[in-house]
């Protein structure tokens, strides 16, 4: 059995913004759904391209939403994962857009206009590391720099 560790908020923030890909999960009025998601990073926020007629689209207004990324290594039986809790907000204002598009602007694998930005603010920050004596950080399949 491998033991478990409570990552830092440091460290929760040094894996988001080396991945390009992970999940969002969000209420419906059909229960709850887990959506694959590209994403970015920018400053305490992760950031989401979609369409407004997707699930994110018309039910993350405003609602309560978990973003997560993981990585799992089953040979070895370790692992890690980082989640973040927030308020998904629309990004609307050209400025904001300008930035975002300036910085690191989420881009999306599917195909398709996803000309909607969604933010979720990092309002909850937790990640776990099983198995002592590795870094996650050295062991990424690909580690996107901001």
């Amino acid at each position: 059995m491998q033991s478990t560790h409570d990552l830092s908020r440091e460290e929760c923030a040094r894996l988001l913004t080396s991945g390009v890909a992970g999940r969002v999960a969000l209420s419906t009025p059909t229960g709850p759904h887990i959506l694959p998601v590209n994403y970015s990073v920018d400053e305490e926020s992760v950031l989401l391209r979609t369409t407004a007629y997707s699930l994110l689209g018309t039910y993350g207004r405003d609602a309560q939403v978990c973003f997560e990324i993981d990585q799992f290594d089953y040979e070895n039986k370790r692992g890690w994962s980082v989640s973040v809790r927030g308020r998904a907000v629309f990004v609307d204002d050209p400025a904001e857009l300008a930035h975002i598009a300036r910085t690191w602007e989420p881009r999306p694998w599917a195909s398709g206009q996803r000309n909607l930005v969604v933010r979720i603010p990092w309002t909850e920050v937790s990640g776990r590391q099983v198995g002592d004596g590795w870094d996650p950080w050295d062991h990424l399949p690909v580690r996107r720099l901001a």
